[in-house]
């Protein structure tokens, strides 16, 4: 099993490649495996300019298959990477615990979707997260005071979690869709999200901390977190101490909980990174 899920790894790599414009002569990408403080060790695709210099870093963060299907998981986010590294960034995507590669036992179960517990969950991802910042940033090509975060969906919400801990030398961290619990079987039959007010409490517990600048992005057609929502979920964690701004979005392809791993979501998502970004010290 190790040996087929490296193999899809590295799969994922070429196509990353492929995909980027003279990426041989300009990228390098490379499998890193990142320690965490429970013994787990973390398959993480490092992507970065060929170059030794130091330059500052980015840490993508996937989602959590509504279908439970994680050892399969493989996040690119090539769209986003190519976008990140011809700004200059090194590009890390790491498999947080129970998912793909990385495999053991899953560390972000909420529960039962009858009582949910989305606080704890997000930190167990938050915890990955940083221990990828950290390893990270001890790298010889990596600028150790230079470091933003993204994540979608579940990773979007462990980003969030993780902005209640404000780690060192994180300048900022971007939102995509983030969230918990969607798309689930409920108990009263049908589709939906397990307790949304479970989400916004979440939301409100992370931001009494939160000092970190966050920029949170959601599309009105979201099928997993619909706008209103998103905006109680900003509300509470601003209302509490937080610093994020929402960019509630039009309606985006059949989907819009998939604008951050979509290539033709660029064109959308590109100004509102590019203008976060700039205003980041």
């Amino acid at each position: 099993m190790a040996t087929t899920m490296r193999r899809v790894l590295l799969a994922a790599l070429a196509v990353f490649l492929a995909s980027t414009a003279a990426a041989a002569e300009t990228f390098r990408a490379e499998i890193v495996r990142v320690p965490t403080a429970d013994g787990a060790s973390l398959a993480t695709v490092v992507k970065r300019p060929s170059d030794t210099a130091r330059r500052p870093l980015v840490v993508l963060n996937h989602g959590s298959p509504a279908d439970g299907q994680r050892t399969s998981l493989r996040p690119i986010y090539a769209s986003l990477s190519a976008w990140f590294m011809s700004r200059g960034y090194v590009v890390a995507l790491p498999l947080r615990r129970g998912y793909g590669e990385t495999g053991g036992e899953w560390a972000e179960t909420y529960g039962s979707c009858e009582s949910p517990d989305y606080y704890t969950a997000g930190l167990q991802g938050a915890s990955d997260i940083r221990a990828t910042i950290n390893h990270m940033r001890a790298l010889p090509y990596v600028a150790a005071d230079r470091t933003v975060v993204v994540g979608q969906s579940a990773g979007g919400w462990a980003t969030v979690a993780l902005s209640s801990l404000n780690p060192p030398c994180v300048l900022g961290m971007i939102n995509f869709a983030g969230g918990r619990g969607g798309h689930q079987h409920l108990p009263g039959g049908g589709i939906g999200n397990c307790l949304p007010d479970a989400l916004v409490k979440a939301a409100a517990r992370y931001g009494a901390t939160a000092r970190v600048p966050m920029l949170w992005i959601y599309t009105r057609n979201d099928s997993f977190f619909e706008p209103g929502l998103a905006r109680r979920m900003v509300e509470a964690y601003d209302g509490a101490g937080g610093r994020a701004v929402l960019k509630a979005l039009g309606p985006f392809a059949k989907d819009g909980h998939t604008l951050a791993g979509s290539d033709s979501g660029q064109t959308i998502w590109s100004p509102l990174l590019a203008e976060f970004l700039a205003g980041l010290k």
